[in-house]
C-alpha cells in the first residue's frame, strides 16, 4: 500500500499555474481547495512565486489547494522548488494541520508583501 501526504500548495503549485506540472510528475492528486487559518502572510519573491509565512500577529486566511502526495515523492518536489521555499506544518481553517509549502524567513526578508 503506497502512503500519501497532505500537502498544501499556494502560488505556482496550483492547478492551471506554471509548476503544477511538478505535482503531476511526483504523481500527486488534488484532493480539494481550502484556507489556512487567519495566521499567515505571503510575499513576492522576484515577482514569480509567493513565499507563504506563519506570523504571530496580523496574519489572514490564504486560500491553498490540498494535495495527496505520495510519500516517496515528497523529497523530489522539495528538490525541484525555489531555494528558501521549504515544507512544515500548516493549521487549515477547518483545524485539520497538514504539510504545506512554506517561505523560510531570509527569503521573505525585505520582500514586498502580497497577502491581501
Amino acid at each position: 500500500m503506497e502512503t500519501t501526504v497532505y500537502l498544501a500548495v499556494n502560488g505556482t503549485l496550483m492547478r492551471g499555474l506554471e509548476l503544477n506540472g511538478n505535482m503531476m510528475l511526483v504523481g500527486a492528486h488534488f484532493v480539494r481547495e481550502a484556507f489556512t487559518e487567519p495566521a499567515y502572510r505571503l510575499w513576492s519573491i522576484h515577482d514569480r512565486h509567493p513565499a507563504m509565512m506563519r506570523v504571530n500577529q496580523g496574519g489572514a486566511s490564504i486560500a491553498v489547494e490540498a494535495w495527496a502526495v505520495p510519500a516517496q515523492g515528497m523529497s523530489f518536489l522539495l528538490l525541484l522548488e525555489t531555494p528558501g521555499l521549504c515544507i512544515g506544518k500548516v493549521h487549515l481553517l477547518d483545524g485539520e494541520e497538514v504539510l504545506g509549502v512554506l517561505g523560510e524567513p531570509f527569503l521573505c526578508e525585505g520582500k514586498k508583501d502580497i497577502t491581501e
